[in-house]
């Protein structure tokens, strides 16, 4: 598989807000060296635990420090947005970052009431998603009434991140599949991935693509990459109790809460959601995931309060996945 990262820009306990987007970019830089393919971010309104609300704007400033590894969003949500304008703003940083830019959509409608209002997204309506797509493509490839600008003359990738319906609607517009989440271990994969590529329909000579993203961390013993993998575990833990997804907490502080019963249960299932392990046991998890999915390439996601340890897992990975021997920072579909 194609090795790729994704941040999505948490903000930790204790911090201010801005240095998640500081260290996203840093970590972008960190990853084009150590050869992954892409460097994705993420798109999420009023949420304590996420600083980025603005893919457009962020790559632009990873794009700045980066030279070849491709740009992308993991993603941006359609329903949030008019298609022109998301077409404007990718078009816009393909022209700056020619050759590197990827454009994942999704659906999501937001993480809370709140936020759906916010966004002009009351609850109830229809659901364009499959409209939006086509006719963000329709201004992508120039073939819309209204010309968006800069003209390319390349093409710019779209990918759907996707759950079970999601990946019908990549299989019939021809476009790659990201899938994350519960859907990774639902028993109906299989088929569904079957079913992508039976009934993909070809959009410009385009072919199946899967990408499977997944928390991975890589540490030198298991206990020790499960012990990272706990802050990210219990911020989503806590948000299905509270409603909030908070900010990173270091694992000294989750453990002084002396987690037990039904909320101990909650986070050890959560833990072993995450691909966290030594080297060895990464490896034997991706190679399942591999041989279930016959996936194309991994978006890595792992976060965790201790950026250090964060660094040394980003490159613990790339020592288990990319091959040396090809250049660094490319990948296509």
């Amino acid at each position: 598989m194609k090795l790729s990262l994704l941040d999505r820009s948490r903000t930790r306990a204790g911090e201010p807000e801005r240095l998640a987007l500081t260290h996203t970019v840093e970590r972008a830089v960190a990853a084009e060296q150590l050869g992954y393919g892409r460097f994705w971010v993420a798109e999420h309104h009023g949420v304590p635990g996420i600083a980025s609300g603005a893919p457009a704007v962020l790559l632009a400033a990873v794009g700045a420090r980066t030279a070849t590894i491709r740009l992308g969003s993991g993603g941006v949500m359609l329903p949030n947005h008019q298609p022109v304008v998301v077409a404007e703003q990718f078009l816009m940083l393909a022209a700056l970052h020619p050759g590197r830019v990827d454009l994942g959509v999704g659906r999501s409608l937001g993480f809370t009431a709140p936020v759906r209002r916010a966004l002009r997204r009351p609850d109830g309506e229809p659901d364009p998603f499959v409209d939006d797509i086509a006719e963000l493509r329709s201004y992508l490839e120039g073939t819309a009434p209204v010309t968006a600008r800069p003209v390319l003359e390349e093409e710019i990738p779209v990918f759907v991140l996707a759950t079970g319906s999601g990946i019908r609607v990549a299989a019939a517009l021809g476009l790659p599949v990201v899938l994350g989440g519960p859907v990774l271990g639902s028993p109906e994969l299989p088929d569904l991935l079957t079913a992508y590529r039976r009934d993909f329909r070809p959009h410009r000579g385009s072919r199946p693509h899967v990408t499977v993203s997944l928390d991975v961390l890589v540490a030198e013993t298991d206990a020790e990459a499960r012990e990272l993998a706990l802050p990210e575990v219990w911020a989503m833990v806590r948000s299905r109790r509270t409603g909030v997804f908070e900010a990173l907490e270091p694992v000294s502080a989750i453990r002084d809460r002396r987690l037990a019963g039904r909320v101990q249960e909650l986070v050890e299932r959560g833990s072993d959601g995450v691909a966290a392990g030594a080297p060895e046991t990464v490896r034997r998890r991706l190679e399942r995931i591999a041989d279930l999915t016959g996936a194309d390439e991994l978006l890595a996601s792992g976060s965790t309060y201790d950026r250090q340890a964060l660094v040394v897992s980003d490159a613990a990975l790339a020592a288990l996945l990319i091959d040396p021997v090809q250049p660094a920072g490319r990948a296509s579909l």
